[in-house]
Parts: C-alpha cells; structure tokens; sequence
C-alpha cells in the first residue's frame, strides 16, 4: 500500500506542478492522506482519500520568499489521462514486486503471490470481505443477501462529478475548498476520517440477522445487505488494520521532515520551527490551531473531562503523567482499593473541600 500510495502521490504532484508551468525540482506540492479500508457494504475495499493543495509552493530561500501559485480544476480528460497514468505505473510496480506476470495482453497473479495469500489463515476473510462473500457457516461461499428496491423511473445515478475512470481504478476530484472555508474543510476532514461502522444503520431483524443500510443504493437498486451474526464478526474482524500500519500519511510541505512545513503552516512547527510573528491576534490564532493537548485530545474523541473538578467544577491542573509500567504496577498494588485508579496525577483547585489532600483520579 505505501509503494502505491507513492505512485498515486508522484503523479498527481508532478501534473499539479506542470500545470503551474514548474518544473519538480522548483515547485513543492502538499498532500494528507487516509488510508480508508472499508466499502460501504461493510467490506474490505482499500482506497485512498488525498486532500491535494490546489496549487503549488515556489521559493522559500532567503534571497526569494515562499509564494503559493494555485492551479485550475482539472477537467474529465486531464483526470482520465492522470487515471491512465496512476494505473499503468501500479501494475508495473506489482510486477516487479513478483505479485503480478502480463501475458498476451492479460494480467495474472503470480504463483508466488497465491501460495501466499494460503499462509495467513485470516486472507481467507479478506478475499471473502471484497468479494462480497460469506465467509464462515454452513452457507460459505456463497453471496452476501441483499435486498433491492426498483429504482425511481427515468433516475439515472451515474456520476456526474468530476471522475477519470480507467481499467477499475477511478480518481475522483470533485471537491474543492477555499482558504476561508474552515467549516467546509473541517466537514470534509471529519467525511474522510469516519469509521467504517454506522451504528444508526445497523439493526436486528425479526429472525436474529444483522441487518446494515446502506449510505447511498447502489445502481442495481440494494439498499440493505444482510448478514448471519457469526459472518458478520467476520466482516468486523476482516476490516481491522494490520498493527503498526498508520492510515494517516503526510506528504511534501506537511510532511514531518520537511523544511517548508513551518513556513506553510499556521502553527510554524515543523523541522525548522519558526518564531511566532509579533502581534496578539496572530498569536493566538497559531495557538488555536497548535497540536492539543492529551486531555484535550480525551475531551475531543471519548468526552473524558479531566481538567475539570466533578465534585466543585473548578480547574484541575495536570502535574504529573505517569507512563512506566512498573511505576504504575507498585502505583496500582498500593492503592488496589481504588477501582478503575489510572495512572495519571492530577491536582485540583477545588474548593469544595479545602482540606483535603491532592487526589489521583481516573
């Protein structure tokens, strides 16, 4: 995945550079990208959601000052070519990675690559996972049921927006954001980083199945797939990342090493960390958008408030953060009265009760 990432990344930077009329070398592009590994269906269905710079970043020497020059929308045929482009460059780099072999114009998987995919017991639940297919249970094999409806007469779903299509792969760039369009950037942010599970489209039927809806109906009208309970712990497990994988890359000026990244952005951190610009209202600006804090980061995704005191709703200013295991062990024999006890000190201005000792809480 990382040397098709890099593949897809060089070609749409290179066409973005040439369309500002630069060369690589005297042009830097910027790309985030999440690695999503989920369908719609749930399956396992492995693309990539870049959000690209529309433009390009020139000079950044001290003699010439770092200036961003946007480029225009690409058009259906630009895409289409780029598309031709991307798709061409994977199916050599899988051949030379022995994964595939070209023979008379078709293109096979190797040997190599099907004794392999034997070895894990768990690609098994892959191949069944793309292939929209039951995985465990008397009925293995067989296709996912699905219910249909007829779709609405003279409604034709096909995509409109802005798509290169080639051969299966498909580049899609039909949303764009200005700089002022924080919200709109935040929405498609939160739109890219989803998880692969709607709980609000997952039910029970009547007989005990797994019923799940989905987001949009698919051309052939299937609003709903339905699952056995054991093959749908399948499809949760088949949709789990291999460990130690990080679906969220940064390429060109985001990337972590390089030395445009305090220069392009707000927060000036980076390789080369800038000095924060004189003035009260770029300062704190830069703070709003600078990396948060553990607790805050708790607050954001779980809605676990520990910088506020639950007994008197006063501040609690974090003093200590205890990481090493064996620390914490003796922390946790000592005190094994108190339940669920975590390894973090924290020491609260409550006024609630002023005489007591500085507390430890979870």
């Amino acid at each position: 995945m990382t040397g098709v990432l890099g593949i897809v990344y060089r070609a749409i930077s290179t066409h973005l550079t040439h369309q500002a009329g630069f060369t690589k070398p005297s042009a830097q592009t910027g790309a985030v990208t999440l690695i999503q590994h989920f369908g719609s269906a749930p399956n396992l269905n492995i693309h990539v959601h870049m959000i690209f710079l529309d433009g390009v970043y020139t000079g950044g020497s001290s003699s010439l000052p770092i200036c961003f020059r946007p480029v225009t929308a690409p058009n259906r045929a630009e895409l289409t070519r780029l598309t031709h482009t991307i798709a061409h460059r994977v199916g050599r780099y899988l051949e030379r990675q022995g994964l595939m072999e070209r023979d008379a114009g078709n293109i096979f998987l190797t040997q190599e690559a099907v004794d392999a995919s034997d070895e894990d017991p768990t690609n098994q639940l892959l191949g069944s996972s793309v292939t929209y297919r039951i995985a465990v249970g008397p009925q293995q094999g067989q296709k996912v049921f699905t219910l249909q409806t007829l779709p609405d007469a003279g409604s034709d779903n096909l995509c409109t927006t802005v798509v290169g299509e080639v051969s299966g792969f498909s580049l899609h760039a039909g949303v764009a954001t200005k700089a002022n369009q924080r919200e709109k950037l935040e929405r498609l942010c939160r739109y890219i980083t989803r998880p692969p599970v709607s709980t609000k489209r997952l039910s029970m039927t009547r007989n005990g199945r797994v019923r799940y809806e989905l987001k949009t109906p698919w051309r052939n009208g299937t609003t709903h797939v339905i699952f056995e309970p054991l093959d749908f712990i399948s499809r949760l497990a088949a949709l789990v990342p291999r460990p130690r994988v990080n679906l969220t890359r940064f390429h060109g000026v985001f990337a972590p090493n390089s030395k445009y990244r305090a220069k392009v952005t707000p927060a000036r951190r980076g390789k080369n960390k800038m000095p924060h610009p004189v003035g009260e209202g770029d300062q704190s600006l830069a703070e709003k958008r600078a990396s948060m804090t553990w607790a805050k980061r708790l607050k954001r995704v779980f809605n676990i408030e520990v910088e506020t005191c639950s007994e008197c709703g006063g501040d609690v200013r974090i003093i200590a953060s205890i990481e090493d295991p064996v620390v914490i062990q003796k922390i946790l024999a000592h005190l094994d009265s108190i339940a669920g006890f975590a390894a973090t000190a924290l020491l609260p201005d409550c006024r609630a009760s002023p005489s007591g000792p500085a507390g430890l809480f979870d």
